[in-house]
């Protein structure tokens, strides 16, 4: 499967995204900007695009998570995928009808995180604003709204209960998925998936209710 299929296949589409990018490099201007001020901050100060996702996710999160354990997280994760994802096909070949788990769960977190870099890189002006891709960037905006906390008791019974029945539920529902993994690979698995869309949760609670933390406490906030 691999000599010449594969490799003839995988040729080609380094051809096709090498004869891509060149074609957008012609099309995109990407000149170099002024001389850095020191006596001057750039607004908005922005990382590089491949670190812009991690900044964006600082507007969500407490900086212990989303610099330090949300990186981990994603660096633990695909080191444990060859560990938990213990499905024999697909070994050569493509095939999304044997594979929906995990390929599914894979494109969902590189949609993901690419949507976290997009918003980063063209959709945050001065002071780290959000503006539509229609809107122009400007210093005068409207206030946003004041940020609250959950009821500590209330977010951790959310939390809890989050975890809880996304761990139960998917065991009932497919038992021959969990017995197929074991409770081991399940619960990791499992516990991985949930951070993921706990994350995106998260957000839309942000964005949507003008939630900060769910859970905040002198010591930690989540």
């Amino acid at each position: 499967f691999t000599w010449p299929t594969l490799v003839a296949k995988e040729f080609l589409a380094a051809i096709f995204v090498t004869v891509g990018l060149l074609f957008y490099s012609y099309v995109v201007d990407a000149p170099l900007r002024e001389l850095s001020n020191p006596g001057q901050a750039e607004n908005p100060a922005k990382a590089p695009w491949y670190f812009l996702g991690l900044q964006e996710a600082l507007v969500y999160f407490d900086p212990w998570f989303a610099g330090v354990a949300l990186p981990s997280l994603i660096i633990v994760g695909l080191i444990l995928i060859p560990y938990l994802d213990i499905n024999p096909k697909g070994n050569g070949y493509y095939t999304f009808k044997e594979r929906k788990f995990a390929v599914s769960v894979f494109v969902l977190g590189y949609i993901y995180w690419y949507v976290l870099v997009y918003i980063g890189t063209a959709l945050r002006g001065p002071f780290w604003a959000f503006f539509w891709p229609w809107e122009k960037w400007t210093h005068d905006f409207p206030t946003p709204p004041p940020l609250h906390d959950m009821p500590l008791p209330l977010g951790i019974i959310l939390m809890m209960g989050f975890y809880f029945v996304g761990l139960v539920l998917p065991a009932m529902i497919n038992r021959d998925f969990f017995n197929k993994l074991g409770i081991v690979r399940y619960v990791l698995t499992m516990g991985l998936l949930l951070s993921m869309i706990g994350t995106v949760i998260k957000m839309v609670l942000r964005l949507s209710f003008s939630i900060k933390y769910i859970i905040a406490t002198p010591w930690i906030n989540i």
